[in-house]
């Protein structure tokens, strides 16, 4: 059985399901290595969108603790603290490339999202959650900081620097009530109706122009890094105009005048 799953959802969103229900999803170096495979393949074009969920009742419980997993790492002659760091590294660079994909991806949240599940959540676009879904930053509760997987860039710009704080600080698991709430997550479903919802936001992105999506992907990914207003303007600049040689604008144009759906030029 392999460790993360990719399938099509509908027609040009794929669905990418961590798979190791047992452990309720938590990382190991299979895991890893099933990633890596499915970024590879959501970056070639084939999906327009993407969604990340989990298999059982768990979306992702963190690093794998149990000595059971497959190691980070392959076997090296490098000092533990070394090969330590270097397994962290991977994580952390695999996750940075989920955030920087050329396509959105949409978290569809099912259960627990602590430690790096919590991380895989806030890479992504956009979350939606189960109502049994439950999030934490629990590093700091397993004897680290809460300074780890991207959490203290990304939860501060999500939720604001006061919430991320006191999430950080104690290391609180809270549901998925409080995490809509806090602006966590966008909506929160029935379990049976979580991929139902994650599709139709899906849907609703694919409905755009291919360009203009992955223009507002990157787009806002640098604008959020922008040191200043100005800065964020000129990108904006940049990309407003570069849209304006595209067929999209006059297309969506003529598609408003004749009452019907635009027919967007493909990448």
């Amino acid at each position: 059985m392999a460790a993360v799953d990719v399938k099509t959802l509908d027609n040009q969103i794929g669905c990418v399901t961590l798979n190791r229900p047992n452990r309720l999803n938590a990382i190991d170096g299979a895991l890893l290595d099933g990633m890596d495979a499915a970024l590879d393949r959501l970056g070639t074009g084939e999906f327009r969108v993407a969604v990340l969920t989990g298999a059982g009742r768990g979306f992702c419980a963190g690093a794998d603790l149990s000595g059971t997993g497959e190691p980070w790492t392959k076997p090296s002659r490098s000092p533990a603290f070394k090969t330590t760091y270097d397994a962290q590294v991977r994580l952390a660079d695999q996750l940075t490339r989920l955030y920087e994909l050329p396509i959105p991806v949409i978290a569809a949240v099912n259960g627990v999202a602590v430690g790096g599940g919590l991380a895989f959540a806030l890479h992504c676009d956009i979350r939606i959650a189960a109502e049994a879904a439950r999030f934490g930053s629990v590093f700091i509760k397993a004897g680290f900081s809460s300074m780890d997987m991207g959490t203290s860039y990304l939860l501060p710009k999500i939720v604001g620097a006061g919430v991320a704080r006191e999430l950080m600080l104690t290391g609180r698991i809270i549901d998925a009530d409080e995490a809509y709430r806090i602006k966590l997550v966008h909506e929160v479903v029935a379990a049976d109706e979580l991929l139902t919802a994650a599709t139709t936001m899906a849907r609703s992105i694919v409905d755009n122009n291919a360009y203009g999506v992955w223009q507002t992907k990157i787009g806002l990914n640098a604008a959020l890094d922008a040191p200043s207003l100005r800065h964020a303007k000129e990108i904006e600049n940049r990309t407003q105009i570069l849209s304006g040689f595209t067929n999209n604008p006059a297309e969506a144009a003529k598609a408003h005048q004749e009452k019907r759906s635009p027919i967007w030029d493909p990448l």
